[in-house]
């Protein structure tokens, strides 16, 4: 047995370097959905946190980001910021996110964005937060939040 051990590890190692290596990025595809650069920023326990990402639609056919669920926070919402007179506010996006056939939509500080809604953890920076968001379309995509600096700006450089 011990010589069966030996040559499988022996196997495993010479066949290490052409294993596919996963997406550092924690990117998602699915079906014509393309989902990249997901972060946010660092948030307390309790409180709330945002997540930003691109979406790109390959396809031909219009879609819709219709919600979006983490194991991190109380409630997940789709937001988006509307002028009221002199002041921007916050507001769901009800009704989801339209996404254009050929088109891109950035989810970013300003516009939409996920708002997580009841942390039910600290969002540290350098860590990663699990995100699910599901599509009129294409189905669900499960996607990583790199979490960068609170007062980050854009994502943090990608691994």
């Amino acid at each position: 047995m011990p010589i069966l051990r030996r040559t499988l590890l022996a196997l495993a190692l010479a066949l290490a370097p052409w294993a596919p290596l996963p997406a550092l990025a924690h990117d998602a595809t699915i079906g014509d959905i393309q989902v990249t650069q997901p972060w946010s920023r660092a948030a307390g326990v309790n409180g709330t946190g945002a997540g930003f990402l691109t979406i790109r639609n390959t396809g031909t056919q219009p879609d819709r980001l219709l919600s979006a669920t983490s194991a991190v926070a109380r409630n997940v919402e789709l937001h988006t910021h509307v002028r009221d007179g002199e002041v921007m506010r916050m507001r769901e996006a009800t009704g989801g996110i339209p996404i254009p056939p050929g088109g891109t939509v950035t989810l970013q500080p300003g516009g939409f964005h996920v708002m997580l809604i009841g942390l039910k953890e600290a969002l540290a920076a350098g860590s990663e937060v699990p995100l699910t968001l599901r599509f009129e379309r294409a189905g669900e995509a499960q996607v990583m939040l790199h979490v960068g600096a609170a007062g980050a700006r854009g994502p943090a450089h990608q691994h």
